[in-house]
């Protein structure tokens, strides 16, 4: 059964054409996603669809007896309202329904009539067949999944993320069945992801959705459709056979231009000194020359986007965090004192529900945020970095060039050389051509891939990540990744993208919502599993600060060949142990130093002593072990 056809339809604005001529459909129970790059118009898509835009030619047909459900990227409420009238106040299939039924119960107190008892039977089978009896509870159970609690909240008094889950709440109550969801997963935190993919892997829900979140597209689709340059492609199958066929059809589809331009430096030669006279097979070569003209001059698929600049600088000494506190009137965000030293090359997730103070503890750590207790060092060589969920604060009346500009006319870059702002510019996938339009033009991901720029161009040390995937597209995602897998300073990332930050991270800061931070070894899939499968056991790790690099550099420290090969298991063990034995003699040599010095307070010393003496428990326990595995080879 088909619930949308999209036949032949095409969009432009002025010069720019953002699809032509594309088609395809959705059949009941199937779950599409659309991917492009920012700027190629999936949201335009989305608001022909909703009837706010007019395509240029084409047409897309609904079927006529099928609720549809929009999630938008940008969403607007009467903001007067309460969460609670908002969800009074919806004009759905249900609330027609069980208002119809109420009716034609308060009519039959007065009225016997067959007429009424008839439809009093058409609207207990209406009720029946859509199941309205339960309206309330799904509701009920939709916001408490949300954490939607207190539906009195104005709407003006609640934040962005608390806007995107009543949205996305107004959204399921209805029970479409069809879903037009534009990044459905922006501002929700992880819990309320994995929710949201089980509720939609429901067999009676077709879906059509943008996201960027790569889990979440496995998770939930099972058809993957592309726009490319103007174009729209299918493949059925994940993300992974998204990747290879799209590698593959770009292979072949540059193949042929290759071959294009081979033969058209042969016709061109034979075109111009053809006679004017022309014969039937003249004719017909002359127009082949012209195809294959057209594909000759056709640009070869090459990945656009560059992220190369350079890095200041980094000394020895990075952030230093020592026993930091930070309460507010309404939350706690760490109650337990958190020391926490930053080595070179770190790459650090932060993760928790929204609300647990993740972005609180970013500005601490930039000297944003006053402390309650504790201190925050920072090195004289760190240069933050800060990628912020708000994006830029800029005159967006300015010209692209002219923001660039502002910050620099040249960029130095990681290699030694230096490119001008246009130059830049480019690399980033802005051509010379959109470079001198104004800022408010540009599309949702692109102003977000602009910000990403600016950042990047201050050359910084110390790159803070908050929620960096939001609005960036596929293309640019994986070109971020790939640039801060090589990058060599510090890098702490927020992000509800689970294949971004698992890629990416050494380890993992996990906010609770306790007031306290853990420090688990590892990325944010391997927490979960050891969570789930090891409730009641300890964290393996308390801290994860030398990294492999500087191991290496440690002559005669844990490090020799082993000549026969260990499990992957012990073989992972073994690792974590030779980047914790050092952590922990450390912080030893640091604890007796402190005992040493003058303190005169008893409890700070007797605090002092049990850390001291629980360190050197610990220190004894990892080294044996180190030990043990080395026979073991």
């Amino acid at each position: 059964m088909n619930l949308l056809s999209i036949n032949n339809l095409s969009k432009s604005y002025g010069t720019k054409i953002l699809f032509n001529k594309i088609s395809f459909g959705i059949n009941y129970g199937e779950k599409l996603a659309l991917v492009a790059k920012n700027g190629s118009g999936k949201t335009t898509l989305f608001k022909i669809l909703k009837g706010i835009e007019i395509a240029d030619e084409g047409e897309a047909i609904f079927r006529k007896d099928i609720t549809v459900g929009f999630l938008d990227q940008n969403f607007t409420f009467d903001e007067s309202l309460s969460i609670q009238q908002l969800i009074d106040t919806a004009d759905n299939k249900f609330v027609r329904c069980i208002k119809n039924y109420d009716e034609i119960i308060r009519l039959s107190e007065t009225d016997s009539s067959d007429h009424l008892a008839d439809r009093m039977e058409a609207a207990l089978n209406e009720m029946n067949l859509i199941d309205a009896w339960d309206y309330e509870k799904n509701i009920l159970e939709i916001l408490t999944r949300l954490e939607i609690k207190d539906t009195s909240q104005i709407i003006r008094t609640i934040s962005g993320g608390q806007k995107k889950r009543v949205a996305l709440a107004l959204t399921l109550i209805n029970r479409p069945n069809l879903l037009v969801m534009d990044e459905p997963t922006n501002h929700l935190d992880i819990d309320m992801i994995e929710w949201l993919e089980n509720y939609l892997q429901d067999s009676s829900l077709s879906i059509l959705l943008v996201t960027h979140d790569r889990y979440f597209l496995d998770e939930v689709c099972d058809k993957i459709i592309e726009i490319d340059n103007h174009e729209l492609y299918e493949y059925k199958g994940n993300f992974d056979y998204y990747l290879e066929k799209k590698a593959e059809r770009e292979q072949i589809k540059n193949s042929e231009i290759d071959k294009a331009k081979n033969l058209y430096r042969k016709e061109v030669v034979w075109v111009r000194k053809m006679p004017k006279a022309r014969g039937t097979k003249s004719k017909s070569r002359v127009d082949a020359f012209y195809e294959i003209e057209k594909k000759a001059k056709q640009k070869r698929i090459e990945k656009k986007i560059e992220l190369t600049v350079k890095m200041e600088r980094m000394g020895s000494k990075i952030v230093e965090l020592h026993r930091i506190t930070k309460k507010f009137p309404s939350r706690v965000i760490l109650s337990d004192p958190f020391t926490y030293t930053f080595i070179p090359g770190e790459k650090i997730g932060l993760v928790g529900k929204n609300g647990t103070g993740k972005t609180t503890l970013l500005n601490i750590i930039q000297g944003k945020e006053k402390l309650d207790t504790g201190k925050v060092q920072l090195g004289d060589t760190i240069v933050f970095g800060y990628y912020s969920q708000a994006g830029m604060h800029i005159n967006y009346d300015k010209r692209i060039i002219e923001i660039v500009r502002d910050i620099a006319e040249h960029i130095p870059l990681a290699n030694g050389t230096s490119l001008s702002a246009s130059h830049l510019l480019t690399r980033f996938n802005f051509p010379p051509n959109v470079q001198f339009s104004y800022a408010h033009t540009l599309s949702g991901g692109e102003k977000r891939r602009l910000f990403l720029l600016t950042v990047l161009m201050k050359n910084p040390n110390f790159l803070i990540l908050d929620e960096p995937t939001n609005d960036l597209d596929i293309v640019t995602l994986q070109t971020l990744e790939d640039f801060l897998e090589e990058f060599k300073g510090c890098v702490l990332i927020v992000s509800h993208d689970r294949y971004f930050i698992d890629r990416l991270v050494d380890h993992t800061f996990v906010l609770e919502g306790d007031g306290s931070i853990k420090d688990y070894p590892g990325n944010y899939t391997e927490y979960r599993t050891w969570k789930g499968n090891q409730k009641n056991e300890p964290i393996p790790s308390l801290e994860k600060e030398i990294t492999k690099l500087n191991i290496k550099n440690k002559e005669n420290t844990f490090l020799e060949t082993t000549n026969k090969k260990l499990s992957y298991k012990t073989q992972r063990e073994l690792d974590e142990l030779e980047i914790e034995i050092p952590k922990l003699e450390k912080q030893k040599k640091e604890l007796e130093l402190q005992l040493t010095s003058d303190i005169k307070d008893y409890s700070q010393i007797k605090e002092l002593s049990d850390e001291a003496a629980r360190i050197n428990n610990l220190l004894d326990r990892k080294s044996t072990r180190w030990l043990e595995i080395q026979e073991e080879t």
